[in-house]
């Protein structure tokens, strides 16, 4: 995790939780003078509606505000997860075990960057991926980006 996505969860994790959601992750482009801050959130019990995402939105805009660590404009998005929910924490892929997932990696790893398949847990700090029978163990540093991927029967 980079030294900025870091400063965010540490300003914006408390905040978060302090209204009663968790903190799921978030995600922060750079792109020029305009930024895109992606942040998050969920309820296990109950889900998020718009509602609540205007309700932190509104709180996390303060904050940020005040604290001010982003130096460019930026857009801040609120969001569930969803059913393609992203993947930021190693607990988060041992708690999806046994769902299907699509991890892309910042460099080829025998010789791809892209994995579709079944996930299958965490073995220390690797994530363990079926991929057509063959069992990968990626190295959690490497991953750029993973999701759930639905499956509608």
């Amino acid at each position: 995790m980079s030294a900025k996505l870091q400063q965010l969860e540490t300003i914006l994790r408390p905040v978060i939780e302090g209204l009663g959601y968790e903190f799921w992750g978030l995600e922060f482009r750079s792109q020029g003078h305009h930024s895109l801050l992606r942040v998050f959130i969920d309820d296990a019990e109950i889900g998020v509606s718009v509602e609540d995402c205007e309700k932190v939105s509104r709180q996390v805009s303060g904050v940020m505000d005040v604290e001010d660590p982003i130096q460019s404009e930026y857009t801040l998005e609120v969001s569930s997860p969803g059913m393609d929910r992203p993947l930021f924490r190693l607990e988060q892929y041992e708690e999806f075990a046994g769902h299907r997932v699509q991890i892309r990696l910042r460099m080829a790893f025998e010789g791809r960057r892209k994995f579709i398949g079944l996930l299958k847990g965490v073995e220390g700090e690797d994530v363990v991926v079926v991929v057509d029978d063959h069992e990968y163990l990626l190295p959690f540093d490497s991953i750029e980006r993973a999701n759930i991927v639905p499956v509608f029967e």
